[in-house]
């Protein structure tokens, strides 16, 4: 068993961690990050399949997203703009594929003024929230004790406007139901990235990507980071303790490697917090908030073609159903590629019924899904692959952790409040950019600065 001394050991390598890491070894403490993978990146994740590179997790950087864009100019890494020149494709209750362009649906006048009327409703309720407390909303308990698919239609009588708006919370972010999830988790959805708003606004929210895949991000941190990073060494175990005198440790046990710190951060999902084993064992709201928290469902698919077919239709490859199996669809065409890539994402229920099929069978549905916005030539890609995270060891579910109904308002409070020298980091307890790479980034400088001023407070040596 190898042992380490470090002021402060990190479990987890993805940008939360390594951030957290980053930003404490400029403070001049030293670090060790854990990872039980045997790669960094956690949800980022820019793989090679079949010859096609493809980013198989997180990948799109939206104009608010202002932690990461800098940290993307401080590595050195150039981004490119998602392809959006020609028309977008609509199928609502017809049951055919219609064309437009703007950020509004081409559904019925009366459905139209629907959708603007409650953007319009989550805009202002958004505009009431401060995303770092969402439980000091005016309406915070009113709106966590009702789910958003029965808060629509307290709002309006029209289901197609209720489902489409829903489409863009439920299966578009928190990838659950929305009777899974209540008003206020919605609400601080839109707050986090700005207003319900920039959520509608495909061109907004899915800007640009990074030349080379996102998970270049991490890669480059851990670089920076060097032998402070240890792969494939899941943490079993924190022994923890607080003394009278405030002086701190924790140790941290692998199955290889034990690290001896000053401060522990937990920088993963809140669903694998109980992967861990705590002495002493962690207070009872704790306990409870964490089974509270749950990511949700979704196949991200990716299709490759030998060209981007739909651009010689006018096409700009975004598409839209709430009652399709692909419920999204975009060009996911990357960097100076002549071929074409679309990317498709079918959430909770719908991804229920896909995973239920065999997969020649549910390859093909997808396929013929995909084939209702962009027509035949969409059957045959040159590469296909499935994005399936809920399979992962190590994460276990999509996009980001959210509470069940009364759990935001109940428990979110606590979320960041430490367990003696134990801090909790990941995207999915920031406040902007929340589940979002953005949010990773800041809740690590965040973490940071917190662990650097408790640091500098003891009085007690620190390691070399």
């Amino acid at each position: 068993m190898r042992t380490i001394d470090s002021d402060v050991v990190i479990v987890g390598a993805g940008p939360c961690g390594l951030m957290t890491a980053r930003e404490l070894r400029r403070a001049g403490h030293s670090v060790t990050v854990l990872e039980a993978r045997d790669r960094v990146g956690g949800r980022t994740h820019t793989d090679i399949i079949d010859g096609a590179m493809l980013e198989v997790g997180g990948q799109w950087v939206s104009p608010d997203q202002t932690a990461l864009i800098a940290l993307l100019d401080e590595l050195g890494l150039g981004t490119y703009s998602r392809y959006r020149d020609g028309e977008s494709l609509y199928i609502g209750s017809t049951g055919e594929a219609t064309r437009y362009t703007g950020d509004m649906f081409p559904a019925l006048p009366e459905t139209q003024s629907e959708i603007e009327r409650l953007i319009g409703i989550l805009d202002d309720l958004a505009g009431r929230m401060n995303p770092a407390a969402p439980w000091e909303h005016p309406q915070a308990r009113e709106l966590d004790t009702i789910s958003f698919h029965h808060w629509l239609r307290q709002q309006s009588t029209d289901e197609e406007a209720c489902n489409n708006i829903g489409l863009f919370i439920a299966g578009g972010m928190l990838t659950k139901p929305a009777h899974a999830f209540s008003a206020l988790q919605a609400v601080l959805m839109a707050a986090s990235a700005g207003s319900f708003s920039h959520l509608v606004d495909e061109d907004f929210i899915l800007d640009k990507r990074v030349i080379g895949g996102m998970q270049s991000v991490s890669q480059r941190m851990a670089a920076d980071l060097g032998d402070s990073v240890v792969l494939n060494s899941p943490v079993r175990t924190l022994r923890h303790s607080l003394n009278d005198d405030g002086a701190t440790r924790v140790e941290a046990i692998t199955d290889d490697v034990t690290v001896n710190a000053r401060y522990a951060v937990v920088a993963v999902p809140p669903n694998l917090y109980s992967r861990i084993s705590y002495e002493p064992a962690l207070p009872r709201r704790q306990h409870q908030m964490h089974q509270h928290q749950s990511l949700g469902l979704v196949i991200k698919v990716h299709a490759v073609y030998a060209t981007p077919f739909w651009r010689d239709h006018g096409l700009n490859g975004t598409g839209f159903s709430a009652g399709s199996i692909v419920q999204e669809v975009y060009d996911n065409t990357n960097h100076d590629d002549p071929r074409g890539t679309l990317v498709g994402f079918i959430s909770d229920e719908k991804a229920d019924a896909m995973f239920d099929l065999e997969p020649a069978t549910r390859r093909q549905r997808i396929l013929e899904s995909i084939a209702e916005f962009f027509g035949p030539a969409a059957l045959d890609p040159e590469v296909y692959y499935e994005s399936d995270w809920a399979s992962e060891e190590w994460t276990r579910g999509a996009y980001a952790a959210s509470y069940d109904l009364g759990g935001l308002h109940r428990y979110a409070r606590h979320q960041l409040t430490p367990v003696g020298p134990i801090y909790w980091a990941s995207s999915d307890l920031a406040a902007e950019g929340y589940q979002h790479v953005d949010g990773a980034i800041r809740m690590g400088q965040l973490t940071a600065g917190r662990i650097a001023e408790a640091l500098s407070s003891q009085t007690v040596g620190t390691h070399a």
